[in-house]
This record gives structure tokens, sequence and C-alpha cells, in this order.
């Protein structure tokens, strides 16, 4: 179990309060996934879908590259 889990709706990360994922539940998840990439990307994916709802504020682009970006 992590503490750098997303805390809703504003997305922060509850152990170190960056906006999340951020970079230690990043390793934390690629670690988790590591023989499963696609996976990964769907689950991903699925939390931009609901990010993009609770950050309405926020640019596609700027929630595309901090959801998915890091994962090439």
């Amino acid at each position: 179990m992590t503490a750098h889990g997303p805390v809703l709706p504003t997305w922060v990360c509850a152990g170190c309060d960056r906006p999340w994922p951020c970079a230690r539940r990043r390793i934390e998840l690629r670690t988790e996934y590591d023989r499963a990439p696609v996976s990964l990307a769907l689950y991903m994916g699925a939390c931009l879908v609901a990010a993009s709802q609770d950050l309405g504020w926020s640019t596609a682009g700027t929630l595309h590259h901090r959801f998915m970006g890091w994962l090439r």
C-alpha cells in the first residue's frame, strides 16, 4: 500500500502534496506494472478522464502530459 495516492477531487498526492502522480508514485507504478505497460497506460488513461472532470479549468495538454506523458 502506498501513501502516495491521489486526494480527490484536487488530484494532489496524499503523501507529499504534489500534483498526482508525483515522482515517487510514478516509480511505484512503473514497478507495479513492470510486465504490463499497456495496463498501466489504460489505468492512467482512466485517471486522466476522471481528473479532466474534476480539474475542468486545466488545459487538456497539461493534463495529458501529467497523466500520460511520463509513460514513454
